[in-house]
């Protein structure tokens, strides 16, 4: 089945990424755009709406592309509007909007997902079937990169808040994939700078993520890391592939056309926030 899906966004990530991805198929087809500039998304070559209410009326899902604060108002909306919703990482600005949004989501009763791409991955998902059988009881993670040093993604939200709203849903849904539900969270370091996550989960497990986006030149993949009591298991994220996007489009129509939950639905971007939640708490204690 191939669903009709609109996307709200017009920016770098939407042009790169969303856009041609939806209009490739062949499980979705990218019916139509709205975006604040509605000349950045003449583009695309599909119909450009003036009003997102019109969006909506021509599609069955709706795709985001713009900053959380904008995905966490406009979500609402397409949720009210009965349509199911691909959502970016992170699912909010702030604990609150992500709240009513998951909110809006289960009392609409509408299918969603997020654009967690690591765990779309084939790599990812072998690599966590692997760590099942060592008996893990800690890892790390580590993303660092220059992004917010300049180019398409040194945008004002990630100015502002850094490493942690940015790539830290990534790492921590990771770690949480690999080690079980995340129970508390200590900070220390710098959102805009280097920062470290202690992760208390469920099993008993403990973890650290390590997240910075303003080193300069060239730095090493991310990268994951499991130990457990019967040997460890390592993931890069340069041996991700291509294949996530499309998986993720995939699982993304089944789950439209089934009218049915999937693991990585808004409920569980919201679990992610809170972890980041009280992750900027305690780092603006201690500033």
């Amino acid at each position: 089945m191939t669903i009709s899906v609109g996307l709200v966004g017009a920016g770098p990530w939407a042009e790169m990424v969303h856009a041609p991805v939806l209009a490739a198929g062949p499980d979705t087809r990218l019916v139509g755009v709205w975006a604040r500039r509605p000349e950045a998304a003449a583009r695309f070559g599909v119909p450009v709406y003036e009003r997102i209410e019109e969006l909506f009326d021509n599609c069955e899902a709706v795709a985001f592309s713009v900053p959380p604060a904008v995905q966490a108002e406009l979500g609402v909306l397409a949720a009210r509007a009965g349509k199911a919703l691909l959502l970016e990482k992170p699912l909010a600005a702030d604990l609150d909007g992500a709240r009513r949004l998951a909110e809006a989501v289960a009392e609409a009763g509408v299918p969603s997902q997020m654009v967690l791409t690591w765990r779309y991955s084939a790599a990812t998902r072998a690599f966590l079937a692997r760590v099942s059988a060592i008996e893990p009881f800690g890892g790390n993670a580590v993303s660092v990169s220059g992004s917010m040093l300049g180019g398409d993604f040194a945008t004002p939200w990630r100015l502002e808040r850094g490493a942690i709203l940015d790539i830290g849903p990534h790492m921590i849904d990771m770690l949480d994939a690999a080690l079980g539900r995340i129970t508390g969270v200590r900070a220390h370091g710098n959102p805009r700078g280097w920062v470290g996550l202690l992760l208390e989960h469920e099993t008993g497990a403990v973890s650290e993520a390590s997240l910075c986006m303003s080193v300069p030149g060239e730095t090493s993949p991310s990268r994951v890391d499991v130990y457990g009591r019967l040997g460890s298991e390592h993931l890069d994220g340069n041996r991700l592939g291509s294949d996530s996007f499309a998986v993720m489009l995939s699982e993304f129509a089944e789950t439209v056309a089934r009218g049915g939950g999937h693991p990585l639905d808004a409920a569980h971007g919201l679990r992610l926030q809170e972890v980041i939640a009280e992750a900027e708490r305690e780092l603006e204690d201690q500033a």
